[in-house]
């Protein structure tokens, strides 16, 4: 394989709401760059990307899958991620160590949850992104008005640097706005778009829309400005240098058009990719804490500097077992050789490295920076760790993933079945940091957490086909957690002889809410010097494992602040089980008077619904105690509810909106937040455990 230079390298991710046809525009990018020679499809299941079973047969995609491909002299290192809202950790990691984003939005719905929920994660990683407005041939679609529905939704500023040739059935191509030609694709494969003169009928809207083009990208070019300002008509190679510059800059985006599905489209998409998404020398060079003095160092995007390499994901692959998946940012990484794993403080061996091509691979010799790749064998490197040169430690900042909101317990058909029930939940557990297994301290049952039904679902039927494992799964618990409303005080006094010598500790804390999303605050009040450090941690490592289960029901506890204000120790008896202790029944004594609440997850709900349903899913929605929060109508006699409704009620609501909207209705739902539960509720949750 021959290597690029770092400025013809481009990081990638292929991001959108379900069913906007990511998967299917990454299925004709790669047959239009010759990395495969007949176009896959979701619905016959034949595509690259989507390789799992669960994916082929649901025509999801539900892992995302890294492949390389090459145009225009240029290597393009993509990853097509899911647009489910239950796998929205795969789009997370994924954002986290790409360069740069391409947005599908469906030509007809424009801008959906999810589109919203990506947008939002790539703005907050500040990956610039390009907007590809995908089934133009569809009946309703309308590109002006999926523009549209980008700038006011997302609160951006898309410039639309195309115009389609044609609606719904008769799109046939579009017109280049910088360099006013139409280009057209003809022929069953679409694989020669041909450049011609614009469609007189065309003319003036394309020049109207070119107009405005221009306009927004001068904005951005204080010289272009004055060359336009002087009479001079910019060149579209000035354009798209100032374009290019405002896309890295996160001050626009440029917006295509096409039908991945009716191969038109996709050749102007890769020639954006080039032209306008970042290089990883365009990127900011990568920073992270050196381990020995804390201090802040970057690592430039260059082969010759120290090694400095992100792990995005774990994998198990069939042939070559745990596959650690991770983006070079500096540096080179050789087989053979010994890196440091700096955030496990351990050494690992590189036996071999991977370039990944889906569910397939080439073995290659090394992995430069910016190059993304995988090694098998590392066993003690996790998702979110940093591998580095032995001689220049660094640890790059971590990658941090949602709770999960939804558990399930599961238990082996039989005493042969449990071994390898504990060991599949062990690596899948390893590949999904949004999948947690944890055991229910009454029953002793193994419980499953993650992000949705869907989520647990695929994960149950991934135990039984790959590791054979017939287990019994409950019916789903949601994740409630715990918080206090008020302040207040405890002390706690430990005194005790064990291990054959007196242990003692008083402590004083007080509690009080933290705001929201703040987790676990801890402050030592206490006058300097006046106890030990190694015995301040001990108080605050009691009070961290008390969060674990709070007081009402014995769910995790949230948001709390605690200060440390008062203690007691004689030298002689003092020790750390004395303080952590004492610390954790003054916690929880604390807790207790301080008004105690249980949360649940609150969802944001979207139901798009023909509209002679509308009354019936708005009825049902109340039922479950929703907060409609807005309604809108969409093309094609289509209305879109939002709502916040708690997860709690949610529970078969696939089903039941299929009855309602005769099969014609679609929702998509994430989580929002944890929000207090009512009185009437919070009893019956307390008495029935929350199942």
């Amino acid at each position: 394989m021959k290597g690029h230079s770092l400025d013809r390298i481009r990081n990638i991710g292929i991001i959108a709401h379900i069913d906007a046809g990511k998967t299917t525009t990454t299925e004709h990018i790669l047959f239009y760059t010759g990395r495969t020679h007949r176009m896959g499809g979701v619905d016959e299941g034949t595509t690259v990307t989507d390789w799992m079973a669960q994916e082929r047969e649901r025509g999801i995609t539900i892992t995302a899958a890294a492949v390389t491909c090459f145009w225009r002299d240029h290597q393009i290192n993509i990853v097509d991620t899911p647009g489910h809202i239950d796998f929205t950790a795969e789009v997370q990691r994924s954002l986290r160590v790409l360069d740069g984003g391409v947005v599908v939005f469906d030509g007809m719905a424009g801008v959906e949850p999810q589109s919203e929920t990506v947008w939002r994660q790539a703005q907050r990683f500040g990956v610039p992104l390009v907007a590809f407005v995908n089934k133009m041939d569809r009946l309703g679609a309308d590109f002006e008005r999926a523009v549209e529905t980008i700038r006011e939704r997302l609160v951006s500023n898309p410039v639309p640097v195309q115009w389609p040739i044609g609606r719904e059935d008769e799109f046939r191509g579009v017109v280049d706005l910088l360099d006013m030609q139409a280009v057209v694709w003809t022929g069953r494969l679409g694989a020669e778009p041909q450049r011609i003169d614009i469609p007189r009928e065309l003319e003036d809207i394309a020049g109207a829309a070119r107009e405005r083009a221009i306009e927004q990208i001068i904005e951005t070019d204080d010289e272009l400005m004055m060359l336009y300002l002087e009479g001079e008509e910019p060149s579209g190679a000035q354009l798209r240098g100032a374009l290019r510059r405002a896309t890295l800059s996160g001050k626009l985006q440029p917006v295509l058009c096409g039908s991945a599905l009716r191969n038109k489209g996709i050749q102007p998409l890769l020639d954006a990719v080039v032209d306008y998404l970042p290089a990883p020398t365009d990127v900011p060079a990568v920073q992270g804490i050196n381990p020995y003095t804390d201090a802040m160092e970057s690592r430039p995007a260059d082969p010759e500097a120290p090694l400095a390499a992100l792990v995005f994901k774990i994998a198990t692959d069939p042939y070559v077992g745990r596959l650690a998946f991770f983006r070079v940012y500096s540096g080179a990484i050789e087989t053979g050789t010994r890196v440091a794993n700096t955030t496990k403080e351990r050494k690992e061996r590189v036996g071999k490295l991977l370039r990944m091509f889906a569910d397939r691979r080439e073995e290659i010799d090394s992995l430069r920076a910016g190059d993304i790749g995988a090694a098998p064998g590392l066993k003690h490197t996790f998702t979110g760790d940093t591998l580095c040169g032995p001689s220049a430690p660094i640890i790059l900042e971590s990658i941090s993933f949602p709770e999960p909101v939804i558990s399930v317990a599961v238990e082996p058909r039989s005493a042969a079945d449990e071994e390898r029930l504990s060991e599949g939940l062990r690596r899948l557990a390893e590949e999904d940091p949004t999948f947690v297994v944890s055991t229910d301290g009454e029953t002793g049952q193994t419980l499953i957490s993650g992000m949705g039904e869907l989520h647990l679902e695929i994960l149950t039927d991934r135990l039984k086909r790959e590791f054979g494992v017939e287990g019994r799964v409950s019916r789903p618990r949601v994740s409630y957690r715990e918080t206090i409303t008020e302040p207040a005080e405890a002390q706690a006094l430990f005194n005790r002889e064990t291990g054959g010598r007196p242990h003692f500790a008083r402590v004083q804390l007080e509690v009080s809410p933290a705001p929201a999303g703040e987790g676990f605050v801890f402050e030592n009040e206490l006058p300097e010097e006046s106890l030990p450090d190694h015995l301040v941690d001990a108080v605050k490592q009691g009070c961290r494992e008390a969060m674990e289960s709070g007081v009402l029901v014995g769910y995790a506890m949230i948001d709390v602040k605690v200060r440390f204000i008062g203690a007691r120790y004689l030298e002689e008896t003092a020790s750390e089980l004395a303080f952590k202790v004492a610390g954790t029944k003054a916690f929880n004594e604390a807790v207790e008077r301080a008004e105690p609440v249980v949360l649940e997850p609150l969802m944001d709900l979207e139901v798009v619904t023909p509209e002679e349903y509308t009354g019936d899913v708005m009825s049902d929605l109340n039922a479950r105690g929703a907060e409609i929060r807005k309604m809108s109508s969409r093309s094609e006699g289509l209305r879109a509810i939002r709502a916040f409704v708690p997860l709690a009620k949610m529970f078969g609501y696939a089903t039941m909106l299929r009855s309602l909207s005769q099969g014609r209705g679609m929702f998509t739902m994430e989580f929002d937040r944890y929000a207090e539960v009512d009185q009437q509720r919070m009893h019956a949750i307390i008495e029935g455990g929350g199942w």
